[in-house]
């Protein structure tokens, strides 16, 4: 597909994909709705005129568009969704005049992406972290259980997850304040507290709720994905010493709620289709109400870079793959509602750590170093085995199409020092 916008050919932007965000501009500090094109934003409160005149579906769009979120957008459905993405093809298309011909229109429509604020896409009122990787919690259960005891009876059969902090998820971008908390600094010792030593990063996706259900009604998994509105990349920043000391037995706390970061343009899930793949085999086959009528998983390919403190530069130190992620975010959405739980629209779930079979696929440093037992190099002998202050790291995730990539930008992070009083 050609667009009249320039879009190089490493673009994550092109006209296949055309995600959702939030942004505000120097002469414009409201935020509002606008869809990434190249290395340009289309404020779609702009071209309200437009949407009158071709999208019907979407009813009052100078209202909708305009919101400082995507909430309202997102809860009028699948439907909305298809049809305002329709016309964004058809008005962005090198094909049509309309936009194109247009230049007092155009000066208005479009805002180069460096000059632009990123906001958080939505207004996040509940977030769930699962725990859906089969090779990352077997790595972490043969690292404290040992292998034989590595799974949980338990994880074959459901997606687990636990309840997060909507809070403190922050855009891509912002700095992570190292955390304080109680850890063990030996065995049989009482606990300290301090700044974690033990600092990791987590490669997700997340998926945000658009059209979310009423309580007692759950969604099924032949219903989820008119629920789910896009995608996007999760860091889910990780105390491993803070958590392995607290979580039993109710799970993940301080060790986890201190800073959730995520990549501010939301793909949906229609630009994602044509990356459909088959997902690992479940053995033994979910209980009904789980199981999948084809293919699941989706074919996107994602890194995570490590630059040390005082370094010019990144070193990839993951590659990795959603489709290697054995309950899909359809199974995880069926699961999460079974119950009658609601959600709404700006739910946020994660899918958990990605990791593969190889070496370079481990999703944390947690199991790169095998808890701090090994070290990554880096140029003029720094090494690592957790995060240290100063440290960033970025996620990227990108699917390759014929020709172009449907891509999800970057998810960035800094540790900033934390001092214990």
């Amino acid at each position: 597909m050609k667009s009249f916008i320039e879009i190089s050919s490493d673009s994550h932007f092109p006209l296949e994909n055309l995600p959702y965000g939030v942004f505000s501009t120097a002469n414009n500090q409201f935020p509002r709705i606008g869809v990434a094109i190249g290395d340009q934003i289309l404020d779609l409160p702009s071209i309200t005129s437009l949407f009158e005149k071709h999208v019907p579906e979407l009813k009052n769009p100078a209202s909708v568009l305009s919101q400082p979120s995507l909430n309202l957008f997102m809860s009028l459905g699948k439907p909305v969704w298809q049809a305002t993405r329709k016309f964004l093809q058809y008005i962005l298309s090198a094909d049509t005049p309309e936009l194109r011909d247009n230049h007092e229109l155009r000066l208005k429509a479009f805002t180069p992406q460096k000059d632009a604020t990123l906001h958080l896409p939505a207004t996040i009122g509940d977030y769930t972290d699962f725990y859906a990787s089969k090779e990352h919690a077997t790595n972490v259960g043969s690292m404290f259980r040992g292998k034989d005891n590595a799974l949980m009876p338990n994880w074959v059969h459901l997606p687990v997850g636990y309840h997060g902090r909507a809070s403190s998820i922050v855009l891509s971008g912002a700095n992570i304040k190292r955390p304080n908390g109680q850890r063990l600094s030996a065995k049989d010792q009482p606990p300290v507290f301090g700044p974690s030593l033990k600092l990791d990063y987590e490669l997700e996706m997340a998926f945000f709720v658009g059209v979310g259900n009423e309580l007692g009604e759950p969604i099924s998994i032949e219903q989820a994905k008119n629920h789910i509105f896009g995608i996007v990349l999760l860091n889910d920043w990780s105390a491993r010493d803070i958590q392995s000391w607290e979580y039993v037995p109710l799970g993940p706390f301080l060790g986890k709620n201190f800073g959730t970061s995520i990549s501010p343009w939301v793909v949906t899930l229609e630009a994602l289709e044509p990356f459909l793949v088959q997902g690992p085999q479940q053995v033994p086959p979910p209980l009904e109400y789980l199981q999948e009528r084809g293919p699941s998983a989706y074919n996107i390919n994602l890194e995570v870079k490590l630059k040390p403190s005082g370094s010019n530069d990144y070193k990839t130190i993951t590659r990795s793959n959603l489709k290697y992620m054995y309950w899909s975010i359809t199974q995880q959405l069926a699961h999460h509602t079974i119950n009658g739980c609601n959600t709404r629209p700006g739910d946020l779930c994660g899918t958990g750590t990605i990791s593969g079979q190889t070496d370079d696929s481990l999703g944390s440093l947690l199991e790169i170093t095998w808890n701090g037992q090994n070290e990554i190099e880096f140029e003029a002998g720094v090494k690592r085995k957790f995060i240290e202050d100063g440290d960033e790291v970025v996620l990227t995730g990108y699917c390759q199409g014929d020709g172009h990539f449907i891509g999800f930008g970057e998810c960035a992070g800094k540790i900033l020092p934390n001092r214990a009083k």
